[in-house]
This record gives C-alpha cells, structure tokens and sequence, in this order.
C-alpha cells in the first residue's frame, strides 16, 4: 500500500516536509511505500471553473498546461493521501489550495476518485491560524468520502525558520502518533 504527500509548503525540506516526514518514519515501519511531492517551484494555478472536467470524465483537470494532472494522477493511485502545508495567513499555502480546489473538482467529476481512501492534514505554523488551515484540509478529506486518520492532539508543529520544528517535541510526537494511527487505518481499509 502506499501513501504520496504532497508538501505545499514553498521551501523545499522545510519544517513542512519534515513533520511529513516523521509520519513517514512511522509508515515505513508499518511496511508502507511512501512518496513526498513538493509543489515548491512547481507550476500551479486555482480552478478555472471552466467545468470541463465534468464533461470529459477522464481523471484529469482539462487545463493541462502546467503541473497539476501528475500530482492528481499520484493522488488517485495512493491508497492513503497526507495533505501538508505551513500557515499562510491563518490557512493553507495557495499551491496546495491549488491542489484542494482542482483535485478536488476532478473527484467531484468523477465520482469515487478518492472514496474510502485514507487522509491525513499536517500543518506547520509560526504561532497561531494552524486550526483553519487543518480545517482547510479535512474539508477536501471529507467532502471526497475519504476516512480521516488523527492523532493525539492538532496535526501540527510549531517552527519557523527551516528546521525550528525538530525543537517542538510535543509537535513530533503528534506526527509520529498520526503515523502509527494512518498505519492502522490502512491496514483496515485494506
């Protein structure tokens, strides 16, 4: 089974990448694949409601003329999805809302895209707007009929400049928490 992250954050190996990546520890552990994609300089753009995706059915969002169709490609062949980013402004970054609003119409448009797959929200954040981003991120989790793993308090860590986040230990052991339940829930979704 595996598991693709996709770090919205815009440093790449930021504190983002490394709470997903002490999740993945977890993961490996539990003997699953596991792939982080950084849509750090990543060519990416909101929906243009253009609603074609609608008419064509094909697992693709019709505007193809930069790097969203791969990462929905890789999202609908993981068996579990973690949804990362840092706080921009008490919400997500806006190339991983890119990729809520667009993956998101795709599995609208074709129904069961995502469906019982298993989902996990990380946050990074300076200080404080940590909880809507997370909210930002369920949001799609749950709209898409996906099973939402948790941990024992707010997918989050705290760290600012690249690395701070290491230093949050309550934080790191939330996402190892996180880690071990997602394992547990794919384990019975399988």
């Amino acid at each position: 089974m595996k598991v693709v992250a996709i770090n919205g954050s815009a440093r790449q190996d930021g504190n983002t990448a490394l709470l997903v990546r002490e999740v993945f520890a977890e993961l490996g552990k539990a003997g699953f694949e596991t792939e982080l994609v950084q849509l750090a300089g990543k060519k990416l753009a909101g929906c243009a409601a253009c609603y074609r995706c609608f008419d064509n059915k094909d697992r693709r969002c019709a505007v193809s003329d930069d790097d969203m169709n791969p990462i929905i490609e890789k999202l609908a062949g993981a068996d579990g999805i973690i949804l990362a980013s840092p706080t921009y402004f008490a919400d997500c970054s806006a190339g991983l809302k890119a990729v809520i609003e667009r993956a998101g119409f795709v599995g609208r448009a074709n129904p069961g895209l995502f469906r019982r797959k298993a989902g996990a929200a990380v946050v990074a954040v300076r200080r404080g707007g940590a909880i809507h981003a997370f909210d930002t991120i369920n949001h799609f989790f749950l709209i898409n009929e996906m099973i939402v793993a948790g941990s024992v308090y707010w997918n989050d860590g705290l760290g600012r400049n690249p690395g701070e986040v290491e230093k949050d230990e309550e934080g790191m052991k939330t996402m190892a928490a996180l880690g071990q339940n997602l394992a547990w829930l794919l384990g019975k979704l399988k």
